[in-house]
């Protein structure tokens, strides 16, 4: 009950006319950036980030969530009408959906996406509001060590679990862990790495590093590329509306099963992206007419959207409670919370209940708006796609040097951006992973200085990661996950071997 009282005190924070407004104004933002290839959740709330700077904590973070739920929707779009994902996560949603357009079924694949997001997210909200609070008071028990073990887990995760190569995550987290320590030493007040620049003191700018990362390098990628629109328009009725919700009841069981799936790959560090894949495979498998899927199954639509927007709405979850992102998009959210003053973690639930609740509350109701924009306004979206994207990635470009310039008003910061810009342009042609460089150059003063805080209360003695079961499972659990791509390997060596013996 305590949890429903701090929520309509939020609804109370969240429901004045100006945050309101941000709601609708992050939603239809959103929406275009998820619309718009070569752009994304993370680039947008990234390059848009600087605007928030005048704004208080509370309203800020309203409009950049509600962008990020605005993207969460749009990526299906693009993916239904044109076969061409808006968002990483939306690849799986063209196997079915693509299909379904252009069989005359753009409408209802559209309303079948737009509400399995819905869906996805509300979930996830409710975990959110009943789990955060308890996690939170459970993490104001750890100490410096624990910090530290809980952040090793979050990076260790990401080299066990990542689909990617365990080399090439730990090269791009090591490189993230050299950015982050450019600067002055906090502790001893050595520069480390400035090269004689007094611009390096501070450090790169976390905001201008993923301006560029994400925003630069995906529209030098795209234009690289190129692209060319073609696809069905589609006008949403509400009679198809109806008709399609009244068809979805009868797939109960892959609403429920994806938004699990999503929510804990959202609260892990697995991401939304092997959410909807995990989840349209297990849609498939469950399914009794497998054989139907990749030629317009409603139910091939409904799994992934359902997975994508729970994974990404849960991943706030351990960035509010415990200061560690589960998404890149939940690190540049971090960042924001970082630059407004405000520490992520356990304390937030007690210093800034205001904030904290205010959120939550706008959870639910950019989910509810951000479903009756994008039921509303399909076909201005398709009609944006008309536009060259030879004109679109130049503005986008414009955009992301305004917002690196605003962070200090130094061209420094641009040249940064561009840097940064040509880096994650490199990362994805060499197919490099950027969500563990990103997750190190956020975590990695915090990890540094939980680590030589715990260093110094154990006189140097590592055993202070396993003086309690608490911090001893933990630091456990992230060895295991840092050891596992080895194990892998060596059971994969052994088969080859009994292959060739046998052979």
């Amino acid at each position: 009950m305590e949890e429903l009282a701090a929520l309509g005190q939020g609804f109370s924070v969240a429901l004045t006319p100006a945050n309101i407004v941000l709601m609708f104004a992050g939603i239809i933002l959103g929406v275009l950036i998820g619309v718009l290839p070569g752009l994304g959740g993370a680039n947008g709330v990234a390059i848009l980030l600087p605007l928030t700077f005048t704004m208080n904590p509370t309203s800020a973070i309203i409009l950049l969530s509600c962008i990020y739920w605005g993207a969460l929707f749009g990526g299906a779009i693009t993916s239904i009408l044109f076969n061409i994902p808006g968002e990483p996560w939306s690849v799986a949603t063209t196997f079915d959906g693509y299909p379904m357009a252009q069989q005359g079924k753009a409408a209802e694949a559209l309303t079948a996406a737009f509400t399995a997001s819905f869906f996805g997210a509300l979930v996830a909200v409710l975990i959110i509001t009943f789990l955060a609070p308890v996690l939170a008071k459970f993490a104001l028990e750890f100490g410096p060590a624990e910090f530290f073990a809980v952040q090793l887990l979050t990076f260790a995760s990401f080299v066990g679990l990542s689909k990617e190569p365990p080399a090439k995550t730990l090269a791009s987290m090591m490189l993230g862990f050299s950015l982050a320590a450019v600067g002055l030493d906090s502790v001893t007040g050595q520069l480390r790495m400035t090269f004689e620049q007094p611009q390096l003191l501070k450090g790169f700018s976390f905001l201008v590093a993923v301006i560029g990362l994400f925003g630069i390098g995906e529209i030098l990628q795209t234009m690289e590329e190129g692209l060319a629109f073609r696809g069905k328009s589609a006008r949403i009725t509400l009679g198809v509306v109806l008709q399609t919700w009244g068809r979805m009841f009868s797939y109960w069981r892959t609403f429920l099963r994806s938004a699990f799936v999503g929510c804990w790959m959202g609260i892990t560090p697995g991401g939304a992206t092997p959410a909807s894949f995990m989840s349209y495979g297990l849609a498939r498998r469950a399914s009794k007419n497998p054989q139907n899927y990749g030629k317009g199954e409603i139910d091939g639509v409904i799994a992934p959207e359902t997975a994508n927007n729970a994974a990404g709405t849960a991943a706030l979850l351990p960035m509010l409670t415990l200061g560690i992102p589960g998404s890149p998009t939940a690190a540049v959210l971090l960042g924001g919370l970082l630059i407004w003053g405000l520490q992520p973690g356990p304390m937030l639930f007690v210093e800034q209940k205001d904030f904290v609740w205010g959120l939550i509350a706008s959870m639910y109701l950019g989910n509810i708006v951000g479903l009756i924009v994008v039921l509303t306004t399909v076909p201005w979206w398709a009609a944006i796609l008309r536009i060259p994207f030879t004109i679109i990635g130049p503005v986008i470009i414009v955009i992301c040097a305004i917002g690196a310039y605003t962070v200090n008003n130094a061209m420094f910061d641009v040249w940064t951006m561009l840097f940064f810009g040509l880096l994650g342009y490199l990362f994805k042609k060499l197919k490099y992973p950027l969500a563990p460089l990103v997750l190190a150059l956020v975590l990695g003063d915090m990890a540094e200085s939980s680590f030589r805080q715990a260093m110094l209360i154990s006189q140097g003695s590592l055993a202070i990661l396993w003086s309690n079961p608490l911090v001893g499972g933990i630091s456990t659990i992230a060895l295991g996950l840092l050891l596992w791509p080895l194990w892998g390997a060596a059971k994969n060596w052994a088969r080859q071997r009994e292959l060739r013996a046998g052979g």
